[in-house]
């Protein structure tokens, strides 16, 4: 099948967040996303972005019957191991059910860590569900290693009410 890759747009963000919530119910947390097309407007493409995203795009005669042409996107960041240096993170890597099978999941992997290549990341990282046996294949079989098996890491999260209190209990300045 006939796709590219590209830079998302500032108009790209309606698809990206159709995507994302593509994603959540794939994995069975609809009810947690919260972001509005609006917020990943300012959030990635304002003055100050906190991500960068690719997405895949098919040509019009193979759109999807909905008529969406945006079919899979990437979205990562970046951060600092202290042990190793700059990280590409990926947040969220998702092709639409209908067009998977086609390389695009791969061209998109790839296409992430030539971008964490050229801006001399060490380590490209992210998160799979623990059921998701199809994904953690997919990565494994491309070299990726699971730390929690490997090294033992374990994530952890502050949300909601705890990072509240956390943040309550910080002194002053």
């Amino acid at each position: 099948m006939d796709f590219k890759i590209r830079a998302a747009i500032k108009e790209d963000c309606k698809e990206i967040q159709r995507m994302i919530m593509e994603l959540a119910i794939y994995e069975k947390m609809p009810e947690q996303v919260k972001i509005s097309h609006e917020e990943l407007e300012r959030d990635g493409f304002g003055q100050n972005s906190y991500f960068e995203c690719l997405v895949a795009e098919v040509p019009e005669e193979h759109k999807y019957k909905a008529g969406h042409t945006v079919v899979g996107y990437s979205l990562y960041f970046y951060k600092y191991s202290t042990w190793k240096g700059c990280v590409i993170h990926i947040e969220d890597l998702y092709v639409m059910q209908e067009f998977r099978g086609n390389g695009i999941g791969k061209a998109l992997l790839s296409k992430v860590a030539e971008v964490g290549k050229k801006k001399q990341c060490q380590r490209l990282e992210l998160n799979v569900l623990d059921w998701n046996k199809p994904s953690r294949d997919f990565y494994a079989a491309k070299g990726a290693v699971d730390l929690t098996e490997s090294e033992g890491w374990h994530a952890l999260r502050f949300h909601g009410q705890s990072l509240d209190n956390l943040a309550n209990e910080a002194p002053e300045d």
